[in-house]
Order: structure tokens, then C-alpha cells, then sequence
């Protein structure tokens, strides 16, 4: 890849993806390159649907099928951010299953809104954020694939029920979408109309709670994983764990009231984050034990005497 071409990417990753970005940064140069490039690619795709600003329908579904031939080589790629995915998709043999289930997962934002069941968001989420963890697998190219893959899916999908999570307020607002499975806002009493007009009640608090809970269990299977990648991704990876999941800290400490205002992280609690998690890794180098001991993920009962939870940072 031309180092031109790794800026634009960089630029778009650092732009959008804070968060995210600051884990990159510790990366093997072999690897953070090729991040930048993927989280620009993916970011492409997925501004065709979330920024639509009143594209029709078709529209988009046309811009997706051109980025779709694009990325699969059938067309010439338009821009460095396509002709880098193109060289990476070639150096690292990713397949075009995947790349498929990717755009196939972004063109059903223009048609969904709403999902019944968690199975429903499950398979939307095979799409994105399974597709990803599959491709980042791929660039960090581990001895055991097989063995590392699953985690990975299960990581990419922790990350972004965290980011559904958080950005309830924001998906309604911006969007009219609400990812909250249906299926659980019935069991505590929420309607999606209590939702629209951002009504904050006990009962969201609890669909919430239930959620939360859900998408831990998620990094706890993704984070068992980690020791399968390379030794120099496997810190950086972590920390994208502890910085995703510490937004569960900041939901919590608003009661689960992501309606009234965003749980955004402040640089404060992210350098904190960072700080606790690479002291530990200096003493410590099993992936699950460390995130344990740091992370915002309450420790099981079965391994609640090794945890040594967390700690606390203010939240402003």
C-alpha cells in the first residue's frame, strides 16, 4: 500500500473513530496500517446508509452495489481508500464471502429500522460486525486462524452492541432507528413510541440492564481469544476491550439513561484506561485475567476471587 493511501485512511479512523483509533495506535506498524485502511473502508460503506441527508432509497442501494464491485475487483477501484482495500484484500486473501456479507448487512439499514428479536440483530450482525472481526483476524494473520476466529466474531460483536448501547439517543434522533431487540423491550413494558419521544422510565432502565448484561457475556467469549493472535496485537486488542466496555461504566453511573444525554468517555477516563491496562499487562500477560482485573465487565462468580475489579474514575 502507498503510504498516501494509508494517510487518507488514517485521517478518516482518527476523524471518526476515536476510540477505537487510540487502540490502533498500538499496533505493529504491519498491522496498524492495514487497520486504518479496513476502518476507512468500513466507514465508507456505512456513511451511504447513516448519513444518507435524504438520498432516496435507491440510491444508496446503487452507491453500495458500486462500492460492492469496487471492493471485489470487478470495477476500478474510486479513490486510496478502495485501491488500498483492494490491495489488502489480495495480500491477505480475504474473501469475497465476507465482503459480500458486509455490504448485504449495510444496504439492510435502508430498509430496516426495527428488530423483533435478538436472532434478528444476531444476523445483522454477522453482516457487520462478524465480517470485521473475520477481516481483522486476517490482517493480523494468527498461526491458529480456526481457533482465533470465533472470538473475534463474538468481539466485533460486543463492540458494536456497546455501540448500540451507547447510541440509543443519537439512532433515534438521527436516524429513527432503534436496535434495542423488541422481544426485550416487551418484557420490561417499553414501547418503541416511549423510545421516540426519549421517555426515560424504570422500565428502560431495566431492557437496559438486560442488554448490557447480554453484551458482556460477549466480550467475556471475544477476550478468551485474544491469546490466540500474534504476542504484539494481543495488548492492543485488549485495550479496545477495556475501552469499549468502560462505556457500560459511564451507562451505569447514568442509570441506564442514554436518552437524555450520550455516555460519552472523556480523555481522562480513556488515559486512565489505558494506564491501568498496560501496568497490568507488564505484570501480567493472560489477555482474560487483565481484563478481569481492569475492565468495566463485572467479574463471574467463578472467578470473582482473581478479579480484583476495576476501580473507579470520575466520569467528567
Amino acid at each position: 500500500m502507498q503510504q498516501e493511501h494509508i494517510d487518507v485512511g488514517k485521517a478518516i479512523q482518527r476523524q471518526t473513530g476515536k476510540t477505537f483509533y487510540l487502540a490502533t495506535r498500538f499496533l505493529p506498524e504491519r498491522v496498524r496500517h492495514a487497520t486504518h485502511v479496513l476502518y476507512a473502508f468500513f466507514r465508507i460503506a456505512d456513511e451511504v446508509v447513516d448519513d444518507a441527508n435524504g438520498t432516496p432509497p435507491d440510491e444508496q442501494r446503487a452507491e453500495l452495489e458500486d462500492l460492492r464491485a469496487q471492493a471485489l475487483g470487478e470495477t476500478d477501484p474510486d479513490g486510496p481508500v478502495l485501491e488500498a482495500f483492494g490491495e489488502l484484500r489480495r495480500e491477505y486473501d480475504i474473501s469475497d464471502a465476507e465482503i459480500n456479507s458486509f455490504i448485504d448487512a449495510m444496504q439492510s439499514d435502508i430498509d430496516t429500522d426495527r428488530y423483533e428479536s435478538y436472532a434478528d440483530l444476531e444476523s445483522y450482525m454477522r453482516g457487520s460486525a462478524s465480517a470485521v472481526g473475520v477481516m481483522m483476524t486476517a490482517i493480523m494473520e494468527p498461526e491458529d486462524r480456526a481457533a482465533a476466529l470465533p472470538h473475534a466474531v463474538k468481539l466485533g460483536e460486543a463492540f458494536q452492541m456497546t455501540n448500540f448501547l451507547r447510541d440509543v439517543r443519537e439512532d433515534i434522533l438521527e436516524r429513527d432507528r432503534i436496535y434495542l431487540p423488541q422481544e426485550t423491550l416487551d418484557t420490561h413494558g417499553v414501547s418503541p413510541e416511549q423510545i421516540e419521544r426519549l421517555e426515560y422510565s424504570d422500565s428502560f432502565a431495566a431492557a437496559m440492564a438486560a442488554e448490557l448484561k447480554r453484551t458482556e457475556d460477549l466480550y467475556r467469549e471475544g477476550v478468551a481469544g485474544i491469546r490466540y493472535l500474534p504476542e504484539d496485537c494481543q495488548l492492543p486488542v485488549l485495550l479496545a476491550a477495556v475501552l469499549y466496555a468502560e462505556h457500560h461504566t459511564v451507562i451505569r453511573s447514568q442509570n441506564y439513561d442514554v436518552l437524555s444525554r450520550d455516555p460519552a468517555l472523556s480523555s481522562t477516563r480513556k488515559l486512565w484506561c489505558l494506564t491501568k491496562t498496560r501496568w497490568h499487562w507488564h505484570w501480567n500477560r493472560d489477555p482474560e485475567a487483565v481484563f478481569r482485573r481492569v475492565s468495566a465487565v463485572p467479574a463471574l462468580d467463578t472467578d470473582r476471587h482473581d478479579s480484583g475489579h476495576g476501580g473507579h474514575v470520575p466520569t467528567q
